[in-house]
């Protein structure tokens, strides 16, 4: 099995954590279900534009800023705490893919699997943790302690040095197509899962490996 990665890291965002209920909670909110995507989206393009710029901001920092000012533009002056801490709260108690249990557990029995987020390894740790498979991960990483966010490549190395290994020996999953590229640039094996069957952007370095779900991934992979 000299194919295999010594350690699986994975994306948390989106990759692990389901973000479909977000939608309700907006619309709870009184904002349209639609939104929630944009401002997740928005939430990325932001921490990105910082990290350019030698900064690392606090991912719950910029979700909570960015929501409370999408709430006065779309709701209008007023209070909106409410609003804010219950989309805030929808995040934190977010369920997995329904692919993600089965899937890690056949994987740990072929690697080390670790995770690295551009949002707070508590998120991490509860997300799993509700899952019931927290004691599949060896690590929780983020990338509050590296020097910037993903796709930079400082993250990943972050990750290998934190591990004492090679960037080769270890294979990002994600389902981000940045993430793909920018652990590839820095030298990580790389794994795609497209759950949506979308097309993989030609100006992004290509995965290794293109699956449809954590399972179909330790398949693959054994």
């Amino acid at each position: 099995m000299a194919h295999l990665p010594r350690t699986i890291v994975f994306d948390v965002n989106e990759t692990l954590s389901n973000l479909g209920p977000l939608g309700g909670a907006f619309e709870s909110a009184g904002l349209p279900e639609l939104y929630a995507r944009v401002w997740f989206g928005g939430i990325l393009r932001d921490g990105f534009a910082l990290t350019v710029t030698n900064d690392n901001p606090a991912f719950a920092d910029l979700a909570t800023d960015s929501l409370q000012r999408l709430c006065v533009e779309v709701l209008g002056n007023g209070n909106h705490e409410g609003a804010v801490e219950g989309i805030m709260q929808a995040l934190m108690s977010l369920s997995v893919h329904d692919d993600v249990v089965p899937g890690v557990e056949a994987l740990a029995d072929l690697a080390e699997l670790i995770t690295l987020s551009n949002g707070a390894s508590s998120v991490a740790d509860a997300l799993i943790e509700r899952a019931g498979i927290r004691g599949r991960f060896s690590e929780l990483l983020s990338v509050a302690e590296a020097v910037r966010w993903k796709p930079a490549g400082d993250a990943y190395e972050y990750a290998a040095s934190k591990l004492g290994q090679r960037p080769g020996e270890l294979l990002l999953v994600a389902v981000h197509p940045w993430d793909i590229h920018g652990a590839s640039r820095a030298g990580l094996r790389t794994a795609w899962i497209n759950r949506s069957g979308a097309a993989y952007p030609a100006y992004f370095e290509k995965p290794d490996h293109e699956v449809g779900t954590l399972i179909e991934l330790a398949e693959v992979l054994a």
